[in-house]
């Protein structure tokens, strides 16, 4: 039938926005895009980085699914797009290294240090999947990769200014934050597939306790951060975070999904602060 080519076409695109994990691709590229906006770059300067961050984003993304597909595969992990035979291996990889060469150059767009900070947290994320995912320093380019990006903004805002130490510090800590909670529903099955990462080293019950740690801490920072005394949101909000993290410690104790959301909830918080922070991230 002549519409067949274009049905298998179809489904390789679907297959292809399914496997670059969209949900953290959709949220990194909008968080992303916020903070350049509070930041005071120009509508083309955002357009640049929006478009560096997402190639970026979206060739992590393809790379953690090409690597994960064997595993996942002989897990019978249904619902990926590889393992339900959506799309094959090789059209991922091709996908992930054409995002890769994309990112390269819109990155450097935005100046040569914001474009050098950025790559090396995407460096940092590509090294995660392909070797230290099943290590002890798994953390580590989540924190990279993280902190790399409010760096990436404020570099490529003109005059290149050097992004201050506590937007920094708060992108390393909600990256550790993230990296647990990303794993946490799933620290019992990569057990049983042999994935040692530091997450699954500190088991459920201790990553579930860890979790809201780099959360809060980041609360702390971006609050506590800035010159000057905190003001009354910030002190708000930091409470907030703090109250949100206990209760979900307590709570997770007997219900582990109400750790996760308290989670959930004090990352928002932290978004707000850092959206909030935009014209004083240098």
């Amino acid at each position: 039938m002549p519409d067949e080519p274009a049905a298998r076409r179809g489904a390789a695109v679907a297959g292809l926005a399914g496997s670059c994990h969209p949900g953290p691709v959709a949220a990194v590229t909008a968080l992303m895009a916020g903070l350049s906006v509070t930041a005071g770059q120009s509508g083309p300067r955002s357009v640049l980085t929006v478009a560096a961050v997402l190639t970026g984003q979206l060739s992590v993304g393809w790379c953690n699914d090409a690597v994960d597909a064997r595993r996942d595969i002989a897990a019978g992990r249904r619902g990926k797009p590889v393992v339900d035979g959506a799309v094959g291996v090789r059209t991922v990889w091709t996908a992930a290294f054409l995002a890769l060469a994309l990112c390269v150059p819109l990155s450097f767009g935005c100046g040569p240090w914001a474009g050098a900070v950025h790559l090396l947290g995407v460096a940092g994320a590509w090294a995660y999947n392909l070797r230290l995912k099943a290590t002890v320093w798994s953390w580590l380019p989540y924190a990279l990769g993280f902190a790399s990006l409010p760096a990436f903004v404020a570099l490529g805002s003109p005059g290149a200014p050097a992004p201050a130490w506590w937007i920094v510090t708060a992108g390393a800590l909600l990256g550790v934050g993230a990296h647990l909670g990303d794993v946490l529903p799933d620290i019992r099955a990569d057990l049983r597939a042999g994935v040692r990462g530091w997450p699954q080293r500190l088991g459920p019950d201790g990553a579930r306790l860890l979790l809201p740690v780099p959360l809060v801490a980041a609360s702390a920072v971006l609050v506590l951060g800035p010159a000057g005394p905190p003001g009354t949101r910030g002190a708000m909000a930091l409470g907030c975070a703090v109250g949100i993290a206990a209760a979900g410690s307590v709570l997770g104790r007997r219900w582990e999904r109400t750790a996760f959301a308290a989670a959930v909830a004090v990352t928002v918080v932290d978004v707000a602060l850092l959206l909030a922070s935009g014209t004083r991230i240098s």
